[in-house]
C-alpha cells in the first residue's frame, strides 16, 4: 500500500448543523448548573494512589453512614480485584462514596439483592444526577485505561461488579425495565450494574460471490462497472439527511442509540437462521452459482499512519485493543496510545511544530459492537473525512466533518459496510475494489481543510492521520480473490 493515501478531487467542508450544535451547548449549560464544590474535586490525601473517581460523591453532604458488614458484602462481589492493589483501594473508595450518596436507605439492600441474584428484575439503585455530571478520571493503576479516559459512576460500578475491561458508556445498553437509566435525563440516575447489558456485535451475514471464473455480465452490468474513482454505490436510507444530521455528533452525556444491541440469545438465533439459509442451494448471480464469504475479525482491528503535510512520519501503529487514544504526548510503548509527541521528523515545519503542541489529549477511538466511534478529547476540534459516515448521511463522499471538543461521532459500521458490499458485488470487480476507500478514514488535528479553508486537501494540513480498518479490508480482499478480473469478463 502506498505511503500517500487516496485523495478526492473535491473536498467539501460541512459544519455541524445548527440544531446539533445547540443540542451540545444545552448540555454544557446544564453542566454549569452544578455547584462549584462538585465541579472542583478536593484532594484530601497526598498518597500517590489517590484517585478523583467519584470525587463528586465524596464532596457532597453524606446521606448515610457506612455499616462495616454492608461494605464487606459489597466488596466481596468485585470482579478480578487483587487484595491491597491499586484497584482494591480505588474500588473500595468508590463503593464507600456510593453508599453515602444513595437517595434511599433501602437501596443498600436493593443493591445487595441485585449483586446476590445477578438479576435484572431488581429495583433501581439511584444517586443524584448532579453527582455524576462532571467527567472524572479513571483509576490510574489500570494501565489500559489510564490517562485521558473520563468515566462516570455508571461505568465505574459496572466495571467493579461486572465487566473489569469496560471502557465507556457507549459499550452499555440499559434494559427496558430501568426507568432511571442514564439516557433518560431524570434527576436520579440508576447505577445498578444489572440494569445494563453490554453491547454485542450483531451477526454479519456473508456476501455471495460467483464461484465460476467465467462469470457472465450483460452489457448493462458492464456499463455500470465503469464507475468513476470518486463515486460510490448509492444506498437507500429510511430517514432524511436533515434528521440524521441532528444526531451526527453527540455530547459525552448522550447515548449512541442509533444502533441496536443484541443479547447473546438474539445473536445466536440470528446466526442459526443464517446457517440454515446457507444450507439451502446456493443462490444464482446472473445464472452463475455463488458461494458465501463471511466476515472475520483480524488480530489488529485498525492500523494508523501519521503524516505531516504530505510526508509520512514514524512507523505504523497497529491497534489490538478496542479503545485507544491518539494524543500529542510521548509514551512510545503504550499499547492503548499512539503518542505523536515521540515521533521525530528532520523536515518538520514550524507550522507542524505549533500544531503538535496543541493536539494535547487528542482523539479517542472505540471499536464497539462492530462500530467505530471517534471522540474529541482535545481542547481544539478534530476534522474527519469518513466515506462511510458521509454515505450514511447522504453527503458528498469527500465531506469533512468537524467534531468539537468532548463530542463523538460514529465513523464506521460493519453492518452498513456489509450491506454496501453485498449490493456492490453485482457491479463487478472494479466497483468492489473502489470500496477500499470506505475502509480508510482521514483525520486532521487543530486545522481543517476543504472549500471553506485555504487548505484544500488534507495533505496541506500540518498534522493528520489515516486509519485503515483491517477487518473490512481483509473481507474485501477475500471477495476480490473470487471475482473475475476486469480483463477476463465478457459481455453478452
Amino acid at each position: 500500500m502506498a505511503d500517500i493515501p487516496f485523495d478526492y478531487n473535491i473536498d467539501k467542508q460541512v459544519r455541524i448543523p445548527e440544531d446539533a450544535t445547540i443540542f451540545v451547548q444545552q448540555r454544557r449549560i446544564t453542566d454549569q448548573t452544578i455547584s462549584e464544590d462538585t465541579q472542583r474535586p478536593i484532594r484530601t490525601s497526598t498518597n500517590n494512589d489517590w484517585n478523583p473517581i467519584m470525587s463528586n460523591l465524596f464532596n457532597l453532604p453524606f446521606a448515610f453512614s457506612i455499616n462495616p458488614q454492608t461494605l464487606k458484602n459489597l466488596l466481596q462481589h468485585r470482579k478480578n480485584i487483587q487484595p491491597n492493589s491499586g484497584d482494591d483501594k480505588w474500588s473500595e473508595k468508590a463503593i464507600k462514596g456510593l453508599i453515602k450518596r444513595l437517595t434511599k436507605a433501602s437501596m443498600i439492600d436493593d443493591l445487595q439483592t441485585a449483586l446476590d441474584t445477578q438479576s435484572s428484575q431488581t429495583r433501581c439503585v439511584t444517586i443524584p444526577r448532579d453527582a455524576q455530571k462532571k467527567l472524572i478520571e479513571p483509576n490510574p493503576s489500570q494501565t489500559v485505561r489510564k490517562a485521558f479516559h473520563d468515566i462516570t459512576p455508571v461505568v465505574a460500578f459496572c466495571r467493579i461488579w461486572r465487566w473489569p475491561d469496560l471502557n465507556t458508556h457507549l459499550e452499555l445498553r440499559p434494559n427496558e425495565t430501568c426507568v432511571n437509566a442514564f439516557q433518560h435525563e431524570k434527576d436520579q440516575i440508576c447505577v445498578n450494574p444489572y440494569h445494563y447489558e453490554r453491547v454485542v456485535a450483531p451477526f454479519i451475514p456473508p456476501v455471495y460471490v460467483p464461484v465460476s471464473d467465467r462469470a457472465v455480465f450483460d452489457s448493462t452490468t458492464s456499463e455500470r462497472m465503469q464507475i468513476q474513482p470518486d463515486s460510490t454505490v448509492p444506498m437507500d436510507f429510511a430517514t432524511s439527511p436533515a434528521d440524521q444530521q441532528r444526531t451526527a455528533v453527540n455530547s459525552p452525556a448522550s447515548v449512541q442509540d442509533n444502533y441496536e444491541a443484541m443479547t447473546p440469545t438474539q445473536a445466536s438465533i440470528n446466526q442459526q437462521q443464517q446457517q440454515q439459509q446457507q444450507q439451502v442451494a446456493a443462490t444464482n448471480f446472473n445464472g452463475i452459482q455463488t458461494a458465501p464469504i463471511a466476515y472475520a475479525e483480524t488480530p489488529f482491528w485498525c492500523s494508523i499512519l501519521y503524516y505531516e503535510l504530505n510526508q509520512r512520519v514514524g512507523e505504523i501503529f497497529h491497534a489490538s485493543l478496542n479503545s485507544l487514544v491518539i494524543d500529542g504526548f510521548c509514551d512510545p510503548n503504550a499499547s492503548d496510545r499512539f503518542c505523536l509527541g515521540s515521533l521525530t521528523n528532520v523536515n518538520r515545519t514550524t507550522e507542524s511544530e505549533a500544531c503538535r503542541r496543541m493536539i494535547g489529549s487528542g482523539v479517542r477511538l472505540y471499536y464497539i459492537g462492530g462500530e467505530v466511534f471517534a471522540e474529541c478529547l482535545s481542547d481544539t476540534p478534530i476534522f474527519v473525512q469518513s466515506p462511510s459516515c458521509n454515505q450514511r448521511f447522504q453527503w458528498h463522499p469527500a465531506t469533512v466533518c468537524k467534531i468539537p471538543p468532548r463530542c463523538n461521532l460514529k465513523i464506521f459500521s460493519n453492518t452498513e459496510f456489509a450491506q454496501m458490499l453485498s449490493e456492490t458485488i453485482q457491479y463487478g470487480y472494479e466497483a468492489v475494489y473502489n470500496l477500499t476507500r470506505i475502509c480508510a478514514i482521514r483525520m486532521s488535528f487543530v486545522k481543517g481543510w476543504g472549500e471553506e479553508y485555504r487548505r484544500r486537501t488534507i495533505m496541506s494540513t500540518p498534522c493528520w492521520v489515516e486509519i485503515h480498518l483491517n477487518g473490512p479490508m481483509q473481507w474485501l480482499d477475500n471477495v476480490l480473490q473470487q471475482l473475475p478480473a476486469p480483463g477476463t469478463m465478457s459481455s453478452k
